[in-house]
Parts: C-alpha cells; sequence; structure tokens
C-alpha cells in the first residue's frame, strides 16, 4: 500500500529498542509502554525467545526467532496496536528481519539503540530491580559493540543518557503519546470506559 499522510495517520506506530545486555532497553521499554498505557503492545525478545519458543540464540542453529518475533509484531500491528519490541537483537540474525518488518510497515517507525559500554552494562545489570541469573562472562560473550541496524532516522542513545531522559526521548521522539489507540481496548472497550479518569 502506498505510504500517504492519512494511511500514515492511522496506522499504528512501530518502536524498536536495541542494545546488548545489561544496557536498560527491556527497563526503558515497559516503562514507555506503562506511560502509553492500553493500545500498545510489548514484544520482548527474550520472553519470545526464550519462553514461548525455547530457542538457543545461535547463528549456528538456523533460528526460527527472527521470523517469529517479527510476524508477531506485524499481526499486532495489523490488529491496530501501536508495537514496542525491545531486545539485543543481533544484526547478525536479526537485520534481514527486521529491515523487512521496517520497511513494510506503512505507518511511522522509530528505531532506538542503547550504545552502552561493557562496563557500565554489568554495572546497570548488577542493580536490575528484577535481576536474571546472566554472569558478567555470559555477556561479555554476547556483547557486540555498536551493532546499529542501519536503517534510516535510527537514533543512538549514549549511556550518559539517565533512565528518565532515556524514556522521556523515546516518548518524545516517537510521537507515542500523541498516537491515539486503534484498538477496542481502551477505545471501544466498555471495561475501559467504565474506569475512573
Amino acid at each position: 500500500m502506498p505510504c500517504t499522510e492519512s494511511n500514515v495517520a492511522r496506522s499504528p506506530t512501530l518502536v524498536v529498542i536495541r542494545g546488548n545486555s545489561g544496557s536498560g532497553k527491556t527497563t526503558a521499554a515497559r516503562e514507555v509502554r506503562r506511560r502509553y498505557g492500553r493500545g500498545c503492545a510489548l514484544l520482548e525478545q527474550d520472553y519470545l525467545r526464550r519462553v514461548m519458543l525455547r530457542e538457543h540464540d545461535s547463528s549456528r542453529t538456523n533460528p526460527v526467532a527472527p521470523a517469529f518475533i517479527t510476524a508477531t509484531a506485524r499481526t499486532a500491528l495489523d490488529l491496530g496496536y501501536h508495537v514496542i519490541l525491545e531486545g539485543i537483537l543481533h544484526t547478525d540474525r536479526y537485520a534481514i528481519a527486521l529491515r523487512r518488518l521496517i520497511a513494510e510497515h506503512a505507518g511511522p517507525t522509530h528505531v532506538y539503540y542503547l550504545d552502552v559500554c561493557f562496563e557500565e552494562a554489568v554495572r546497570r545489570h548488577r542493580t536490575r530491580a528484577e535481576p536474571i541469573n546472566v554472569t558478567p562472562e555470559q555477556m561479555r560473550e554476547w556483547y557486540a559493540s555498536r551493532d546499529l541496524l542501519d536503517v534510516p532516522g535510527e537514533r543512538i542513545i549514549p549511556e550518559i543518557s539517565a533512565f528518565e531522559q532515556t524514556v522521556t526521548t523515546i516518548l518524545t521522539t516517537s510521537g507515542l503519546p500523541g498516537s491515539p489507540p486503534l484498538t477496542p481496548c481502551p477505545s471501544r472497550c466498555p471495561h475501559c470506559a467504565a474506569e475512573p479518569e
């Protein structure tokens, strides 16, 4: 479908947040979605790959996860959800699928990369509110310096950006706060209508 002002205005927003383990992408993505509210889907790479597929993240296995994750994002977008997709999403395994998702999406797309050095990623990992059982050695093995997707408009968020600043940057530059929900919940949902303002 040709990308015109009218169909972009009615299309949901796709936000992709990438970065190394410990960079803060999951925490930031959850807060962005929390502030937006209903009508925005949060897709976490770790949950979709580790929990749903129980698949190892290795290029040696011809992984299913890249196609599965981007198909899930595409389905949510097609159903009217704004989508926040977050994860390490290494380019050697995910670039082709992500670039295709971005190219085929008719609505606004915003891509962010949290550029955090290894030492800072380990420090942030140790201070997580919900720690996960990952060692610095594993983080070192997964770490890829400045693993950019190289798509138009990709924004790099430097490690000097504090959590609140990162969340504000993503909300402000993505335009999500000004994008009304397009899904039945909350726009046409009787349960949402009954909730106090």
